[in-house]
């Protein structure tokens, strides 16, 4: 079954990068080559990437990882009928998450890793500080029982968050989760460079616990917002039930759907009445031409493929 879909990985390493342009050079001709989609970020700190293809190429993708020395690059797997990317990008930035700040040491101190096995006798302790690290969109599709929402629209914004609310709790146990683990643990490294004294983390993020936690132990509700065209995710990596309004990249609940507000690839009740003409009509442009691939079965990235059309 996993040989007829898409494997998808998602991975991160924080480590120092010397040969940045000959690394992004290589790793995007590689992945052309063995036609690999998604978005793969590299920085001095590291590397970090959500990436798709079939189950070999992702093998061969890994293997090359190891071999220009990403050896602890934590990988979370899960799958997919459809390719959930429409293209490859490769991008150098100054930071693979951007925090903005100096005083982070990922590669070398972070807070405790809680394995996703161990993760539900820690929250259930009444007296832990349970927070959500991911952005007010993300945490309103689903989070953990009992966890605080920071209600930040950027990861930027985290930080002022711990200093208006939590510059009092530095000696009290902190857990902090992420989607797939790199903001909690860039954040956490900062933490304990201000001082907090218990951090703890879940490791390899909240896709790593739907992925080994059956839905009837699982303390999770809601769905957990993914970095490609699945848009959500729900316990057991199970399909969620999200779109993403392609004008304004917003995930749409099933209820949005049926807002008159919506229309398909031009609109939503997030964005209605907010875009110009210019790009509206851009939009239909494209979907006009997405429909006439279809009928004609001509090429297009934004047609669904499934293993068999590569």
């Amino acid at each position: 079954m996993i040989k007829s879909k898409f494997t998808i990985v998602t991975f991160y390493q924080f480590k120092k990068i010397d040969d940045i342009l000959i690394i992004k050079n290589e790793l995007a001709h590689f992945c052309k080559f063995n036609k690999i989609k998604g978005t793969i970020v590299l920085a001095d700190e590291g590397i970090n990437g959500t990436i798709a293809g079939v189950s070999e190429s992702i093998k061969k993708f890994e293997s090359h990882l190891l071999r220009i020395g990403f050896t602890n690059y934590t990988p979370k797997y899960s799958y997919s009928k459809f390719m959930p990317f429409f293209r490859l990008k490769v991008r150098n930035k100054k930071e693979i998450v951007t925090l903005r700040t100096k005083d982070v040491d990922p590669e070398n101190i972070t807070g405790k890793k809680i394995k996703p096995e161990e993760w539900n006798n820690l929250i259930s302790d009444k007296e832990i500080i349970l927070i959500d690290v991911r952005n007010n969109f993300e945490v309103e599709m689903g989070t953990f029982k009992n966890s605080i929402n920071p209600n930040t629209k950027s990861f930027t914004e985290f930080k002022s968050y711990l200093k208006n609310n939590l510059s009092e709790a530095k000696n009290k146990k902190i857990a902090m989760f992420c989607t797939g683990g790199i903001r909690c643990e860039k954040v956490s490294s900062y933490m304990i460079k201000k001082g907090f004294k218990d951090v703890n983390q879940l490791h390899g993020g909240i896709l790593s616990y739907l992925e080994k936690t059956s839905d009837e132990n699982s303390l999770w509700n809601g769905e957990c917002f993914v970095f490609d065209n699945r848009v959500s995710v729900k316990n057991e990596l199970k399909d969620g039930t999200y779109e993403l309004c392609h004008a304004c990249r917003y995930p749409l609940a099933p209820d949005m759907l049926k807002s008159k507000k919506y229309t398909k690839g031009i609109s939503c009740p997030n964005c209605y009445g907010k875009i110009s003409e210019s790009k509206k009509q851009s939009l239909k442009d494209r979907n006009k031409q997405i429909s006439l691939a279809k009928k004609k079965g001509l090429y297009s990235p934004y047609i669904k493929q499934t293993v068999n059309d590569l």
